[in-house]
């Protein structure tokens, strides 16, 4: 256990921007908070490689649970980032050639003692959508192709499917599409980009009527409740943003199989904070670069999912 309170780095979107009541990144910041961390704040704009070297342009931090006033910035000052005991990472998506650049300086940072949450290399080889192929029999049938005519053969085999950008977020570009439907073609040449661009295909699971479950994992082992996400009468999509509501249940047997499946894994890569979406018996996603549902769940089972993650944090310091 840290015998001293920790110096905690956090890259992430301008928290002037957060929701607070539903932002994850602050229910963490909260609780390094109560224990009395010394928090560092951070954009991607702020880091920076010098010889090798990982600094940052850091300004100190302190949050409050208030919705109408959650921060206040403090001093701000150059730093080692390897003189941090964790960093956050909590950049939300896309992961995109700058997300991938700033995993580069959190290597250099790892290198020099820091602990970063995720590991980087974990951040760059698990996207959230493509890594599930490395649990083929606990996903539904799925496709990952650039190619348009692939699509629509899948589409005619299977008759019912959701296609959608493998470095989406929240919902966005996701499409439920029928075989006869007039709009899969142009559906497939946006989402492919007329062939230039990897997108994905799965076989439509009829249970998302039930919830998008999300469950979060710290260090493998699963939080003991799901957060379904139920689409709305108006849409297809269990993501909040996208108006699904958030209903808290307890973990189903199939739910404990999979995370027993997947968990090992992400506690092997060095992935301390994960979040995986589960519809009917199905593996859909996995979730490693900023994981949601932490303050849903907090509040619905009086839990503290951020103190948990804290425990594995300290327990390696």
């Amino acid at each position: 256990m840290a015998l001293k309170p920790l110096k905690i780095g956090i890259v992430m979107d301008p928290i002037a921007s957060i929701t607070p009541y539903k932002d994850s990144s602050l229910a963490m910041l909260l609780e390094a908070g109560r224990r009395g961390a010394e928090i560092h704040y951070m954009e991607q704009k702020d880091l920076s490689l010098v010889s090798g070297k990982a600094l940052g342009q850091s300004t100190l931090l302190q949050v409050r649970d208030d919705n109408d006033d959650w921060y206040t910035l403090g001093e701000s000052q150059s730093i080692e980032l390897g003189d941090l005991d964790a960093i956050l990472m909590r950049k939300d998506p896309p992961f995109d050639m700058e997300y991938v650049y700033t995993t580069y300086i959190l290597d250099r940072a790892k290198l020099a003692g820091a602990l970063i949450v995720n590991d980087p290399q974990a951040l760059r080889d698990m996207n959230e959508k493509a890594y599930t192929a490395w649990f083929p029999d606990i996903t539904p049938t799925t496709l990952v192709t650039r190619s348009m005519d692939e699509m629509k053969a899948f589409l005619a085999e299977h008759g019912h499917v959701v296609a959608k950008p493998l470095d989406g977020m929240g919902g966005r570009s996701i499409f439920v599409i029928r075989q006869g439907d007039k709009n899969a073609n142009v559906v497939f040449e946006t989402l492919t980009d007329y062939g230039r661009q990897f997108a994905m295909a799965q076989v439509f699971i009829p249970e998302i009527s039930a919830g998008d479950k999300r469950i979060l994992l710290i260090e493998g082992e699963a939080v003991p409740y799901a957060l379904a996400r139920i689409p709305s009468d108006e849409d297809n999509r269990g993501n909040m943003v996208a108006g699904a509501a958030a209903v808290g249940q307890a973990m189903s047997e199939r739910d404990h199989e999979i995370c027993a499946r997947v968990g090992p894994a992400l506690k092997d890569a060095g992935v301390i904070f994960a979040g995986i979406d589960v519809i009917g018996d199905y593996l859909t996603e996995v979730n490693v670069t900023s994981p949601t549902g932490i303050r849903e769940l907090d509040k619905q089972f009086d839990l503290n999912i951020a103190g948990l993650m804290f425990d594995a944090i300290e327990a390696k310091k």
